[in-house]
């Protein structure tokens, strides 16, 4: 026992022997970490593209602003009385969750009844539901542009019925990358639905947006 405390105090005396312990106490967590299996990519649904609105201030908002920003859509009217206040309710809590992103991130909502939704009526609705004119953008605009980025290129259901009307998909929000493409759809009746929706949007900004 002697023998081996003394060669252990002969071998803790070498500085030699810091140096390579220190070495190891570094190396392990980049092994770890080399070793640790990233979560796969996001698939790539569809492509966004340009298109030119109008915000609730009045202001052009579209394609340009979003460029290089992660942002999530959803699709609403003022005066739906079903499935729009719970679509903004779930934005309210994306924007509550993602408000430390920054630049990189941002909210829109897409008014299906622009005939009606003009920026005032937009605006009120906005103040109304606490949105950060900072992240989330309320938009109207031309009808078939509105329905061509939101039925032709994000692949979600709007229009009017045959007494005139408006329908809309009232359950998904939809993740778009940086680069403009279509990266998820959520399903937000289910409260799990928005902590998917959060993981993968800081996955997207974690890589860069894409």
């Amino acid at each position: 026992m002697l023998r081996l405390q003394s060669k252990v105090a002969a071998l803790v005396a070498r500085p030699g022997f810091w140096v390579v312990l220190v070495g190891i106490l570094f190396t392990l967590p980049i092994v770890r970490s080399v070793r640790a299996k990233l979560p796969p990519p996001l698939p790539v649904l569809g492509t966004i593209g340009e298109f030119a609105l109008t915000d609730q201030e009045g202001q052009p908002f579209g394609s340009v602003q979003l460029k290089d920003r992660v942002w999530v859509a959803d699709f609403i009217f003022t005066r739906c009385p079903t499935a729009c206040p719970l679509l903004t309710e779930r934005m309210t809590k994306v924007q509550h969750r993602g408000r430390n992103l920054g630049p990189a991130f941002a909210l829109v909502s897409f008014s299906v009844d622009p005939e009606y939704d003009t920026p005032e009526q937009l605006l009120a609705y906005a103040r109304a539901h606490r949105a950060s004119p900072r992240m989330w953008a309320f938009l109207t605009g031309p009808y078939d542009v509105i329905r061509r980025a939101v039925v032709d290129q994000m692949k979600v259901s709007m229009g009017k019925d045959p007494a005139g009307n408006v329908f809309h998909d009232g359950s998904h929000l939809v993740l778009v990358d940086a680069k403009m493409r279509v990266r998820g759809y959520y399903d937000v009746t289910d409260e799990s639905g928005i902590d998917t929706l959060m993981r993968d949007i800081g996955m997207l900004v974690a890589r860069g947006g894409i």
